[in-house]
């Protein structure tokens, strides 16, 4: 690994050294674009060398990824998917979803060393699907950046109200209900959000050199926790819990039901792609960072549910408090006072846990979620998609006012707004951002036939309207109990359509030969990003529709307010 220079500035590599695509085959509009991002941006990076430099090591960046990734669902996702779900087979349903994440991963792998400069999708989108498509893969990432952030902010803050209010009287003073009159004044205001949200953005503006210090502590922090209380179920673990591996009152849709609930654990280590300007020898330490992190964060949530359904019943396992009432049933006191905070116990008796490993992980959460917005703003910036001010920068290559901005914005949002309805919204944005990445990975790998060279671009948006028509088809048929003949045909049909597109894209677009310098690929292109396709869209299809209305209005403002920026230049 090349060492660590403050100094060294962002650069881009020639066009061989970035890509290793044949000039022997014809050329279609998406490769052509990508021969453009090369030779024009070549010129224009002398002005972007002094702006952002190269100090992200590899240990850096996946400690960013694992930092961004492992949140508050290993601590409750686990549970229920372990008690209403899958019972014993939940390490087989987070297997199968970090094997869903490792399709977008591997693309997300080779993207970020073929493209090493900040934005993440919409560079990829950029060059590959143009600047509209762009546009919204940006948008779709601050609902990533800011909207993810703003959430876990507000979670963090509800979480530390609960604690106090459990508290409160038990000192026999008034001291909390006074407090409590300050941090919970109702009216949907939290200001236990809006301080870790201006403490994160605070961090961040001494810089990223310094914040990335913070990250790989508390990132190694939060692993140990992880590992001490994954460590400690498997000792305690009885072979008896686990039998039968897959409950009959579950069965195998349980595992996929399963499988499609602990997905949106693993999202979060694209973050490594938005930083990737600021990444040392990106070409080598890109797919590397986004492949551990995959590694790391899968045999996390691995060791961990074998651990808890091996350590009690699964019929006995808290749908919330996973751990700590885990080391309760067993008697193992002292481990769930390290797994948990306090007892809360209020009429009748209930018992429930506020969990360490969340009031640590989640302030460490908004930190590093919110640390990847200045640099797509950046990237925006560059393109003249957004004011120049957010492309600017201090004397030590801090993105200060793009952050201040998205700072502002994520504080304020964190704060007054209550995130029970938006959910969906942020989830749908990250799976669109996710399927643009992978068709952009088609787009350079494949082209169209000369004569007809917008073959490639019409078969994959046919395939995504397939795939998202079977999604809704298959939820009416498998979730919602529709026995309609038509609708079982038509998705059995829509199943059909998906394999035959993908074998004309496979055979009817050519691929393009790949060369060597050291540049990473995907493999089994196009199947293998066709696939992280299906899936993503598959997942959108199971949103509830208000999130599917308000993603959808989304793009429309999104695309709306872009045309009319172009219009009025």
């Amino acid at each position: 690994m090349p060492p660590n220079n403050d100094s060294q500035p962002v650069q881009i590599c020639s066009s061989d050294e970035l890509t290793p695509l044949s000039h022997q085959h014809a050329r279609n509009d998406s490769t052509n674009t990508f021969h453009e991002f090369i030779n024009v941006r070549n010129e224009s990076e002398s002005l972007r060398s002094v702006e952002l430099h190269r100090h992200l090591t590899l240990f850096d960046l996946v400690c960013v990824g694992v930092g961004a990734t492992v949140g508050s669902g290993i601590y409750v996702i686990t549970g229920l998917i372990a008690h209403s779900m899958a019972g014993p087979s939940t390490f087989i349903s987070w297997t199968l979803a970090g094997c869903a994440a490792c399709l977008s991963g591997l693309c997300y792998a080779e993207q970020g060393g073929r493209f090493p400069s900040a934005g993440s999708t919409y560079v990829y989108a950029k060059e590959t699907l143009g600047e509209a498509v762009a546009v919204i893969a940006g948008a779709c990432l601050t609902l990533e950046y800011v909207g993810s952030a703003s959430a876990v902010a507000r979670s963090w803050g509800d979480k530390v109200v609960e604690y106090l209010r459990s508290l409160e009287g038990q000192d026999g003073s008034d001291g909390l209900s006074y407090a409590l009159i300050i941090l919970d004044p109702g009216f949907g205001i939290n200001p236990c959000a809006f301080m870790v949200s201006a403490a994160a953005v605070l961090l961040l503006l001494n810089g990223v050199k310094e914040s990335k210090c913070i990250t790989n502590l508390f990132t190694t922090l939060n692993v140990t926790l992880l590992l001490f209380m994954s460590g400690t179920a498997l000792l305690l673990a009885k072979a008896e819990n686990l039998s039968p591996l897959i409950p009959p009152q579950f069965g195998v849709s349980g595992i996929v039901r399963g499988a499609t609930s602990s997905f949106f654990g693993y999202i979060g280590f694209d973050e490594i792609c938005c930083i990737a300007g600021e990444a040392v020898d990106p070409a080598k330490n890109m797919p590397r960072a986004i492949i551990l992190t995959l590694v790391v964060v899968t045999s996390l949530y691995i060791t961990a549910s074998i651990g808890l359904v091996g350590m009690v019943p699964f019929e006995e396992i808290s749908e919330t408090s996973g751990f700590p009432n885990g080391f309760r049933y067993r008697g193992v006191e002292w481990a769930a006072q390290v797994a948990a905070v306090s007892t809360v116990v209020t009429p009748p008796l209930h018992i429930g846990y506020i969990q360490i490993g969340e009031l640590v992980a989640l302030p460490f959460v908004v930190l590093v979620t919110i640390m990847a917005q200045p640099r797509l703003q950046y990237a925006m910036a560059k393109d003249n998609i957004l004011p120049g001010i957010f492309a600017q920068t201090d004397d030590m290559g801090n993105l200060i006012h793009g952050l201040k901005i998205s700072g502002v914005c994520m504080t304020l949002v964190a704060t007054v707004v209550p995130f029970a309805h938006l959910n969906d919204l942020i989830s749908s944005g990250i799976l669109i951002a996710f399927t643009i990445t992978d068709a952009s990975v088609i787009l350079v790998r494949q082209n169209s036939p000369s004569d007809r060279p917008n073959l490639l671009k019409s078969l994959l948006g046919i395939y995504v309207v397939t795939s998202l028509l079977s999604g809704f088809l298959l939820r009416s048929w498998l979730s919602f109990g529709v026995t309609s003949v038509v609708v079982r045909a038509a998705a059995i049909l829509s199943c059909l359509a998906i394999l035959a597109l993908g074998y004309l894209i496979a055979t009817r677009c050519e691929h393009v030969k790949q060369t060597g310098n050291g540049l990473f690929l995907t493999p089994f292109v196009p199947f293998l990003p066709l696939g992280g396709i299906l899936i993503n869209l598959y997942l959108i299809s199971q949103l509830e529709p208000s999130g599917l209305l308000m993603i959808s209005g989304y793009i429309g403002l999104t695309i709306g307010s872009y045309w009319y920026s172009k219009a009025v230049k």
